[in-house]
């Protein structure tokens, strides 16, 4: 029988018990505070810092965990001087911080026979139905490496670990993780120029060149893209899909500077985006949390970001609503992001089995 705790998983399902009590004239004069450093124009000039070091189905999911905050989500949209609708303008302001420390901070350089080493930690809730009547749950932690070459033409290559189940609920969720995981293995695939899916690459070949550059641009073309998918955004709003556009480009890592923060300015131009929490911790690294509410099935989609040096630190999805099982406020997936440069590069998978 799996081990039903570990301290992150039950940290995220105790997330919205542990929040104190705020009143609303609480929430109201915090929130003044923060506009009113906003528009300070003689504010800190922010330090400079050195830069630091998808869902429901084990697959899709290369995704971390632990919240050290949740505010509400205050869907506020103003038009900004482009005329179209926008951010709250607090989560606005940090955007635009993290866009510009973003390009004062150089990428990482990899040098002829190096590798860019893109990490990703997870966990995020399973969820099945093992009847008609029946709906189980259950907490995975997924892990995965990228490893890009100096040339993005040579082999790319990628592992990924086979999930493993860390909190289970009763009888039926143990069935639903033998049913789940029976097939599961350690992935090992190696590519040239990154084309480890059949006909596709890790961002279903859109091309970073391509992108526009200029924010308001950058974000029609997301809608176009968005759109283009499958028919459109399934359960989404197209707002909301722009979002999760983002989220998933810059998860995976390989994003070059000026496009993240093209993409931090786009996502300051999404109507209904605000902070959703001040500290956010993912796989021990705060930022702040900068999200949009999908009215239409109360799903919260955060990106998290360090506005003093741009980095994106990772990003994850709440359920707002709650269940017999799962408590408002639960993180159903996140995802955190590291990178770094190395010398060498795995042959076989061997590595996952360190992290059993």
């Amino acid at each position: 029988m799996w081990r039903k705790t570990m301290d992150e998983i039950s940290f995220l399902r105790r997330v919205r018990s542990d929040v104190p009590e705020r009143s609303p004239e609480g929430v109201t004069a915090g929130r003044a505070a923060l506009f009113k450093a906003i528009n300070n124009t003689d504010r800190e000039t922010t330090r400079q810092r050195p830069g630091r070091t998808r869902r429901g189905r084990w697959v899709a999911a290369t995704a971390v965990a632990g919240v050290t905050t949740l505010v509400g989500v205050v869907a506020v949209s103003l038009v900004g001087i482009d005329g179209r609708g926008g951010a709250d303008p607090a989560a606005a302001s940090v955007l635009e911080d993290a866009a510009s420390a973003t390009l004062r901070f150089d990428d990482h350089v990899v040098e002829e026979g190096q590798y860019l080493l893109v990490k990703s930690d997870g966990v995020f809730a399973g969820a099945g139905y093992l009847s008609q009547d029946t709906t189980a749950y259950f907490f995975g932690a997924v892990h995965s490496e990228l490893y890009v070459p100096a040339d993005v033409e040579d082999d790319w290559i990628w592992i990924q670990c086979a999930a493993v189940p860390v909190e289970t609920f009763g009888d039926e969720s143990e069935q639903l993780v033998d049913i789940t995981t029976s097939d599961d293995v350690d992935m090992f695939r190696r590519a040239p120029g990154g084309q480890l899916y059949e006909d596709a690459n890790l961002i279903g070949n859109v091309d970073y060149a391509a992108l526009p550059r200029d924010p308001n641009r950058l974000l029609d073309r997301i809608y176009e893209l968005t759109t283009a998918l499958e028919g459109g955004p399934a359960g989404k709003s197209r707002d909301g899909a722009a979002l999760t556009f983002i989220a998933d480009t810059l998860r995976v890592g390989t994003v070059p500077a000026d496009l993240r923060a093209a993409l931090y300015r786009a996502a300051a131009k999404i109507p209904g985006v605000t902070i959703t929490a001040d500290q956010a911790t993912l796989n021990g690294t705060t930022g702040i949390a900068i999200g949009r509410l999908e009215t239409e099935g109360n799903l919260q989609q955060d990106i998290i970001l360090d506005p003093d040096t741009g980095q994106f630190i990772g990003e994850r999805e709440i359920a707002i609503d709650g269940d017999d099982i799962l408590p408002p406020g639960t993180i159903t997936a996140s995802t955190a992001v590291t990178t770094h440069v190395v010398d060498t590069a795995p042959t076989d998978s061997a590595s996952c089995e360190t992290r059993r």
